[in-house]
């Protein structure tokens, strides 16, 4: 459930080009994402991550501390699309990082959105699901495939999906 290794640089190169002080996770498990994502944020930058699990969570707590950035990761559990709304409501997201439950995205997306400032970056991750969204199996594959479409219309948002390990959406705020 972790991300690929070249998923880990990719995020970390994006965050430092894009200079991000104020980052969001949904979907932490071990770490390797956020470690990825704090290690390329900007002086005094912020990840807000989101999880529902301390049992995994625990185990990115000790790779943030070994890492070095442990000052710049805040971890809220819960239930992410709940726990969002304790977000301020305004634009002010530079960078936006999910790989949740699949069936969850359009929640996530829906929240989120609103707050990623103009020109800043979503990034969503296991958007191919190993290429069954071209014959799908099963009810994540059939959550994708409508979650890409919706991705795909909605109009504050222009998008590329990047065949990066098992498909990343990149979408840039309008």
């Amino acid at each position: 459930m972790q991300i690929a290794f070249e998923q880990a640089s990719f995020l970390r190169l994006l965050t430092s080009v894009m200079g991000v002080r104020n980052a969001v996770e949904v979907g932490t498990f071990t770490g390797l994402s956020s470690v990825s994502i704090a290690r390329g944020l900007a002086d005094g930058g912020r990840l807000v991550c989101f999880d529902i699990s301390t049992e995994f969570t625990d185990v990115a707590r000790r790779y943030w501390k070994l890492a070095g950035v442990e000052d710049r990761v805040e971890l809220r559990i819960g239930p992410a699309a709940e726990r969002i709304r304790e977000l301020p409501d305004e634009p002010y997201l530079d960078l936006v990082f999910i790989d949740a439950d699949k069936t969850g995205y359009p929640a996530y997306w829906k929240e989120l959105v609103p707050r990623v400032r103009p020109g800043g970056v979503l990034l969503i991750d296991n958007v191919l699901r190993a290429g069954r969204v071209l014959d799908p199996q099963t009810d994540g594959d059939r959550a994708i495939i409508a979650f890409n479409e919706l991705v795909l219309n909605d109009q504050r948002t222009e998008m590329v999906i990047l065949p990066i390990a098992d498909g990343l959406t990149m979408a840039r705020k309008k």
